[in-house]
């Protein structure tokens, strides 16, 4: 059983040294925060202001887990008390903590504090703050920034990388590659008479094409891959750890793909192919930069070639 305190205003008055314990009561019972005290050694409640009474009901001598962790069979796995003294067991000052309450999901912030009571007892004073709506508008802020950054690295249009995501993630892994030494590809690859699908079934429907483009080939692609939409109806495939024959095996895949793209316009049905330029480096001694130009190279000479083409060139060494 449950050893009782004593009676919380004679304590309170003392602890507080004042004649009149009524001024002491205005003071924490006007507080729109939680204000308890509890034994150190049995978690009994010794104190609980007004704003804990109405939210929690009346201690009446239980232990401050059982009050205000209903539910539990004993002290919560998260409290303080440790942080509160020293190797010695003295008080170590005031710690102040952020705090989701596993009931009801509001947040708090807490200043703990051991402190003497009345009788010479070790206990917590905890004064709580509801900040549930604070943290609230941190949590809605902080998504809105997260969403933000991922707008801001993405195609409006296609959902790909775009151009300066692309660029930031296409350095990274030539980085990587070339400090393993391991191979790595890229892909260039744009829709073939791309302007005459928009003069004839307009922007909208051009639109719709890379957007199912991109949907046709994203499957294809490892979570390492870097795809990205360059511009207009140019993109690029960055292949880390690939070699020549694996990247030309690819765009093999990604020229199939591409090819059962249908998109509806009206009675029409709109198809279209793409040309493919293809650059590796056997051991990543390469910039990004460098198998672009290669790999952009290999694409004009395949729509030279009639379009619908895959041409490919093996690099060494940095240009």
């Amino acid at each position: 059983m449950t050893a009782k305190g004593p009676d919380p205003q004679p304590a309170v008055e003392m602890a507080a040294g004042l004649g009149d314990c009524r001024h002491f009561d205005i003071i924490l019972n006007s507080l729109n925060a939680l204000v308890y005290v509890a034994d150190m050694e049995t978690h009994e409640l010794l104190f609980l202001n007004d704003y804990g009474r109405t939210h929690w009901g009346d201690p009446n001598g239980r232990p401050c887990w059982q009050v205000l962790q209903s539910g539990q069979q004993g002290p919560c796995a998260f409290c303080t008390n440790p942080q509160l003294v020293d190797a010695q067991g003295q008080p170590t000052g005031p710690l102040v903590w952020e705090f989701q309450n596993p009931i009801t999901g509001r947040w708090y912030q807490c200043r703990d504090q051991a402190v003497r009571w009345v009788d010479g007892r070790l206990v917590r004073l905890e004064i709580a703050t509801d900040i549930t709506d604070r943290k609230r508008l941190e949590q809605d802020l902080e998504a809105a920034v997260r969403r933000a950054e991922i707008l801001a690295r993405t195609d409006e249009l296609t959902g790909l990388s775009n151009r300066r995501a692309f660029f930031e993630l296409g350095a990274r892994a030539f980085e990587q590659c070339r400090r393993s030494a391991r191979p790595i590809a890229l892909i260039m690859f744009d829709v073939d008479h791309f302007k005459r699908i928009n003069d004839t079934h307009g922007h909208a429907a051009g639109d719709r094409v890379l957007q199912a483009l991109a949907a046709a080939v994203s499957p294809l692609t490892r979570d390492a891959d870097i795809l990205g939409r360059l511009g207009g109806e140019e993109f690029a495939l960055v292949l880390p750890e690939t070699d020549l024959p694996q990247a030309l095996a690819v765009a093999q895949r990604l020229q199939a793909a591409i090819a059962k793209v249908a998109v509806s316009d009206g009675p029409a049905t709109i198809r279209c192919t793409c040309s493919f330029g293809v650059a590796a480096s056997s051991d990543g001694d390469t910039s990004l930069d460098q198998l672009l130009t290669e790999a952009d190279r290999a694409l004009l000479r395949g729509k030279a070639g009639g379009r619908n083409r895959i041409d490919a060139v093996q690099v060494t060494g940095r240009a």
